[in-house]
């Protein structure tokens, strides 16, 4: 059962959630020969304040 996490800074859309979701799902199922049914998603969507490259906030770019 593969189970994938997607963690990003900032908000996504439904649709684009919904898009991510079918892509990851395709992929799964043509390459690793796992039933769609078996594949879950996981969004986590992170404030930029809650993100930091080079030291810095992604709030503060």
């Amino acid at each position: 059962m593969p189970y994938v996490n997607i963690r990003i800074a900032g908000i996504l859309s439904r649709e684009q959630k919904a898009r991510i979701a079918e892509e990851i799902t395709d992929t799964l199922e043509r390459i690793a020969h796992k039933p769609k049914s078996y594949t879950y998603i996981a969004f986590d969507e992170l404030p930029d304040e809650n993100w930091a490259i080079a030291g810095k906030l992604l709030d503060e770019e």
